[in-house]
């Protein structure tokens, strides 16, 4: 329960950012909450500007900008022309170059077990959220397998807020729950069970259960008590 707590508590700081700071503040607790070494978000808006957050030391951010890392980084050449995320470790790093410069990465506390989601927003807007550590290549794999689907959606909500934050950015509409799905959540906001709601939709709760994942995936949310507080937030539902 402590940890659902705080996850939540974390979702809420996201949605309630304000700022850039904001952003930064919530990858700082998402790599304290899943205890991990660094959690990043850097992305390029539809002018070519660059922004991140993360928690990698400023010493290395200005030296990757410095040494113009960006045109090596096989990573980001990766992750720009793909649309699932990337494990590190099946990447090419045998140029003398790129050796190079991970190892330059090394000395500055960068780990080399890393997983990548890319994300795509309007008008050419692309963002690139990373967990990186430097465990064993099996605690590695066993981590991500079960925080794989959490950094996916971390990554789109991230991008959601840097979207929403961005002041040259038309404002959004909220993509439409069907007239179930709003049913299923409303009833949820309310505070009914899933059997209840099932019940008073006279569905059963295999049924019950497709809308709610489907509400959630459009909203974006982690769970179904976010998934109602999103749609709350953004008038989808009103109770």
């Amino acid at each position: 329960m402590a940890q659902k707590h705080q996850l939540e508590s974390i979702l809420e700081a996201l949605e309630q950012a304000d700022a850039l700071i904001g952003l930064q503040l919530v990858t700082e607790a998402l790599r304290d909450f899943y205890q991990i070494q660094h959690i990043a978000y850097h992305w390029v808006d539809s002018k070519g500007d660059q922004a991140g957050c993360g928690t990698y030391s400023l010493t290395w951010q200005q030296r990757y900008v410095e040494q113009e890392y960006l045109r090596i980084d096989p990573v980001i050449s990766v992750c720009f022309q793909r649309f699932h995320p990337v494990e590190w470790k099946q990447l090419d790093w045998s140029s003398k170059a790129v050796r190079a410069f991970a190892a330059d990465a090394a000395a500055h506390g960068i780990g080399t077990q890393g997983y990548s989601v890319p994300v795509r927003g309007p008008s050419g807007q692309f963002a690139l959220f990373t967990a990186n550590d430097t465990c064993s290549d099996l605690v590695w794999t066993r981590y991500i397998d079960a925080h794989r689907r959490d950094m996916i959606l971390f990554a789109h909500l991230m991008n959601e807020k840097a979207l929403e934050l961005d002041p040259n950015r038309a404002q959004k509409t909220a993509q439409a729950l069907s007239p179930r799905e709003v049913d299923a959540m409303t009833y949820l906001a309310i505070g009914y069970s899933r059997a209840q709601v099932a019940n008073q939709l006279s569905i059963s709760e295999h049924t019950l259960r497709v809308y709610i994942e489907s509400a959630r995936f459009k909203l974006g949310a982690l769970n179904t008590t976010h998934a109602v507080a999103r749609a709350l937030s953004q008038g989808l539902i009103v109770v």
